[in-house]
Order: C-alpha cells, then structure tokens, then sequence
C-alpha cells in the first residue's frame, strides 16, 4: 500500500476493544481455517489479541500439537497468557513480536494464522511475505480481515454513515487500510503466494442483547479509547463530533429493528 511500516494500531487496548475481541472465537472468526487444522500441528497465530481464537486453535490441533501467539503490545500478550492458563492450555508459547520482522527461522510452523490483523499494518504484503517465509513448504497461511466499506445496516443513520467516513479517515491516516477485506486476495498474489483459496463470510448482529452489545462497545471506542484520541489528535473530528457519533450508535442499537453485518475476506494460501 505504499505505507512503510509505521502504522498505529487504530483502535487501541480500551476494554471496549478488548470486550469486542474476548468474543472473537475459532467458531465465528476462523471457520475458514478450523478444516485444514489437524492434530499435532504447529500454528503460529499472529496478533492475538486477548487469546480467544488461540485457545481454540490451540485445542483443535490437541494436545500433540503446539501454538505460538503474537502481538505487538506487551500488555495484551500477557493477558493472553492469563486468559490460556485459565483454560488449562500448556502447549501455548506467547511472545510480543512485529509481523514485519517475525523472529522466527524459516518454516517453522505449519500453520500461519491472522484474524484482523492486515488492516493495520503498514505494509501487508511484506506482512504476509513474513508469514510465509516462516510457514512450512506446503503449509497454509491464513488471513481474514473485515472490509469496512462494505459494512451495512438498518435502519437507516446519518449519524452511523458520518462515523464510518470517519473512521476510514483515522485508520487511514494512522497507516492502516480499513477496506482490507476485499484485498487480501490481491496481497497475497504480491506475496509471492500461488495457490490462494478465497472466501467471504460475515458477522450479523441482529438480536437485541447482540445490537445492544455492537451499538455499545463502538459508542465506548468512539469516545473513550484510542481511536478517539488519534481522531482528535490528527484534527479528524472534535470531541463533540466523536460524542454524536457514539449518541447515534445508541439511538441506532436503541431501535428494535436493528440489524448489522460486517463482511469480512479471507484467504487460505499455500506456503
């Protein structure tokens, strides 16, 4: 993207964030994988987050088989750690790690694994260059992103359309591509990568203990984490303008016909 490598991680470590990434499970954010895992492998999971998705790796490649989990924050790496040892993983390795720059030897692992990780990095194609220049020969590389462009909901909210302009602009400006879904066919094309097995699959948000907790938690990041500071701080929006946003969030999840859906790519590529 022609980035560097100097990206923000737009959204920050609020627990807002961290309360939308504890829900995050193999289940409902790597599906598209959970076929090619088997017992015994070596999966590297990079950007972990909070470790919700590792565990699950984790347990799906069983007890012979191992996981290593990365981040870019220190902080969240440790609260992963925590988060595995009260699942009774031992088998799980985590580390704080760059994913341009992976201190890893050469084919390492047999499975390469990063959910939402490409929209904020500087430059994702030496991203995924790294990702599999430490998978294995033969060994898949898999990434899965949401696109938020082609975000959509109901009913209608001027005010929903206004934060979504809005927030393209931040995790652009911050180094990032929100819209990186429907490119992480293409990235991977850059990468080097030959055989790369596409696929799209959503989020819905449709009952109202769910629309309660979306509209709730971007009404909280909007306002309180840190994307509200860089979006201040790189003069994208006042604090006013980011307090109406997060009102109409809630007045959005308020409606009882509310309904939202975040599309997300992902590739499946061979090493």
């Amino acid at each position: 993207m022609g980035h560097g490598e100097s990206a923000v991680y737009t959204h920050g470590h609020h627990e807002s964030v961290l309360r939308s990434h504890r829900w995050r499970t193999a289940g409902n954010s790597a599906a598209y994988l959970v076929g090619e895992l088997r017992p015994g492998m070596s999966v590297l999971d990079v950007g972990c987050g909070p470790g919700t998705i590792t565990a699950d790796l984790a347990e799906l490649v069983g007890p012979g088989g191992r996981v290593t989990a990365v981040d870019a924050s220190p902080e969240v790496v440790e609260r992963a750690r925590a988060y595995a040892a009260e699942r009774g993983l031992t088998a799980v390795e985590f580390a704080a790690a760059d994913v341009h720059a992976l201190d890893f030897p050469d084919g390492s692992f047999d499975v390469v694994h990063a959910h939402q990780v490409l929209q904020h990095v500087g430059d994702p194609v030496r991203a995924l260059g790294e990702m599999r220049r430490v998978c294995r020969p033969g060994g898949i590389v898999a990434a899965r992103d949401a696109d938020y462009a082609a975000m959509t909901w109901h009913p209608a909210a001027p005010g929903l359309d206004e934060w979504l302009d809005l927030y393209r602009r931040v995790a652009r400006a911050n180094g990032g591509e929100p819209d990186a879904g429907r490119r992480l066919h293409a990235w991977a094309r850059r990468a080097g990568f030959t055989e790369v097995a596409s696929s799209a699959t959503a989020w819905c948000f449709a009952a109202p203990e769910e629309v309660s907790w979306w509209s709730e938690l971007w009404a909280e990041r909007t306002t309180a984490s840190g994307y509200a500071d860089l979006a201040v701080r790189g003069a994208h929006a006042t604090r006013a303008e980011l307090a109406a946003a997060a009102a109409a969030w809630r007045a959005w999840g308020a409606d009882p016909d509310a309904w939202f859906s975040v599309l997300h790519g992902e590739v499946l590529c061979r090493a």
